[in-house]
């Protein structure tokens, strides 16, 4: 009887977590995931959370629970990096986050004795790189990702007319961040207890703004200044990593330092290319025939297999070969082009067409939402009574999306309100 009721209470943990735009597949897998990271009663507790950030007294009547009592629960719920504590006007919020990026990646960010971090290692390699169920769902659904890769700025040609917008740069999170956190790479750390990882550096994982106080405050982040985050960035480009981020233009909140061999965006990247499971930025690496030796280390360079060899069609040296770039692959990161260091034979060039960022987290969200058919989550959520700004705000993003995706959410929700709303800035 008790196994009958442990497995209720992570099945509604289950449906609570799926409720999220970027939600987690129903699995055995999972269910055993869930029982490393959250006892049972936690289990069912977590399971009646909202999805938008909620005080102390509200979890309280959500729970029937004293609000002191309440708020001991929630502090160490965010103490094991399960809960986001936020502190807005002088009072803390609380928000349950996505299980990625959220805490199925805080739970490797530093080593720990509360949990099992090698049973979790396993675990987590199966659900996310042997079954493709989660990983399809979180990188494949929908037009909008999660994520998105930055430019290589040590790379761009020093060249007016080639534009990089502020948003586009890692440098430019670092120095505008309100708050800089270090921690273990997630990815290779979960690698190194399967005798898997490479040797780019570990502790090298990038956290911002609210996501990196809340981390830094429970200990699974270190606070850094500007400066060591710009060192750590170049450390990173060093070593040949990708910088993928939050696919956001304001208030990015982690951005992680990716090899092709341990991180998931990288192997999705690989795996599903040609469903774009990260979104590129707006430039293209181009190959001067003319010049290219063929030397194949740009193609050894791409993490994401987006660079091969063809042949030069040379009738005076048929065996010649150069470069190619997929463009469908192609994250325009950048690090193919300092591996071509004696022609010089690559550049960065414009995409046709500039790559749209969602403005935040909440556009993103609701971009992600309709297209998933999931708005009915972020707006109708029957745990508490949104309060009108929150409301707002995501009004605020279905009507910045184009006409198409507006009435895609408009007849997801089924609201006279929203279509009126919809007409009038049509």
């Amino acid at each position: 009887m008790a196994h009958i009721v442990s497995q209720s209470a992570y099945q509604r943990l289950t449906d609570r977590l799926n409720r999220f735009p970027q939600g987690a597949p129903p699995s055995e897998l999972l269910t055993r995931i869930l029982m490393v990271l959250f006892d049972r009663r936690d289990a069912e507790l977590v399971s009646l959370l909202p999805i938008k950030p909620f005080t102390a007294r509200q979890a309280a009547r959500i729970w029937h629970r004293p609000e002191n009592e309440t708020r001991r629960t929630l502090d160490r719920l965010a103490d094991k990096a399960l809960l986001v504590d936020i502190e807005v006007h002088g009072q803390m919020n609380y928000v349950l986050p996505p299980p990625m990026a959220g805490f199925f990646e805080f739970s490797m960010m530093r080593i720990r004795k509360d949990v099992d971090q090698k049973l979790l290692a396993e675990l987590f390699y199966q659900y996310l790189n042997v079954e493709e169920d989660f990983v399809r769902a979180l990188f494949t659904d929908g037009q909008t990702q999660l994520g998105r890769a930055f430019v290589n700025e040590t790379v761009l040609p020093d060249q007016q007319s080639l534009i990089v917008l502020d948003w586009e740069r890692a440098s430019h999170v670092i120095q505008t961040a309100s708050h800089r956190g270090i921690s273990t790479c997630y990815c290779r750390h979960k690698m190194s207890h399967l005798d898997k990882a490479c040797d780019a550096p570990l502790e090298i994982c990038m956290t911002f703004n609210t996501s990196a106080a809340a981390l830094i405050r429970h200990g699974h982040a270190r606070a850094v200044g500007v400066s060591e985050a710009l060192d750590l960035l170049s450390q990173a480009r060093d070593h040949h990593l990708v910088q993928f981020g939050e696919n956001v233009r304001q208030g990015v909140n982690f951005i992680c330092n990716c090899c092709g061999c341990c991180c998931e965006a990288m192997l999705a990247a690989r795996r599903f290319a040609f469903m774009h499971p990260v979104h590129t930025t707006s430039f293209l690496p181009q190959v001067d025939k003319n010049t290219c030796s063929g030397c194949g280390k740009c193609v050894e360079r791409c993490p994401v297999a987006a660079m091969g060899l063809v042949s030069a069609n040379d009738p005076e040296h048929p065996k010649r070969k150069v470069a190619q770039v997929d463009p469908e692959r192609c994250l325009g990161c950048g690090v193919c082009i300092d591996a071509c260091e004696k022609t010089e034979s690559l550049q960065l060039k414009h995409r046709s067409r500039r790559v749209l960022t969602p403005l935040n987290t909440v556009h993103r969200s609701v971009i992600m939402a309709v297209e998933r058919g999931k708005l009915q989550h972020l707006i109708f959520d029957n745990r508490v009574l949104w309060y009108h700004r929150a409301l707002a705000a995501v009004l605020g993003a279905i009507l910045r999306l184009g006409p198409v995706k507006r009435a895609m959410a408009t007849d997801q929700v089924k609201s006279r309100y929203l279509e009126t709303l919809a007409r009038h800035y049509s």
